[in-house]
């Protein structure tokens, strides 16, 4: 299967995220109440087909500005491919957040190299190998932060556009 990328304006696509809001909000909270028949075969569908359009490595916006909780395993992983301790790793890369979470100290994200790629790709955090999140099952179940994601990630938008034109 051929793959089409084409250059992504983030701007246009948080413009679009932000106008469409309240269409969105409305469409997924009608998910909630009466999924359809069959909607995780139709997610995985769209998902799959939006991902054919969009290429993350022309974006990365998400490794730009949002930074993954780190889970123990995460940092466990991570540290150990990079081979250190962790917690010299935990002192040279995280911090604490408001809400008790590990998180970046800063972003962009330290391993994202100016070519877009990951150079911790294989041994990433979870949080990183689920974004958008456009894929999982029951998906009405995070409609929130499917809404936040699609003023980040322009495939996270065009996966609720695609989904809603579909189930019309």
């Amino acid at each position: 299967m051929m793959k089409y990328t084409f250059e992504i304006d983030l701007d246009r696509y948080k413009n679009l995220a932000q106008q469409k809001q309240k269409t969105h909000k409305k469409f997924l909270a009608g998910l909630a109440k009466k999924p359809p028949k069959q909607l995780d075969k139709i997610v995985k569908e769209v998902h799959e087909e939006v991902f054919l359009e969009i290429d993350c490595t022309k974006c990365a916006n998400c490794c730009k500005t949002l930074g993954p909780l780190w889970t123990e395993a995460d940092i466990e992983r991570v540290a150990q491919h990079l081979k250190m301790k962790v917690s010299d790793f935990e002192v040279a890369y995280l911090r604490t957040d408001e809400d008790g979470d590990k998180v970046f100290q800063t972003m962009p994200c330290q391993f994202l190299g100016s070519d877009n790629l990951c150079s911790i790709y294989q041994v990433r955090p979870k949080a990183c190998r689920e974004f958008p999140h456009t894929d999982r099952k029951k998906i009405y179940q995070i409609n929130n932060l499917t809404i936040k994601n699609t003023l980040y990630c322009p495939a996270a938008y065009e996966f609720v556009e695609k989904l809603s034109y579909r189930l019309k």
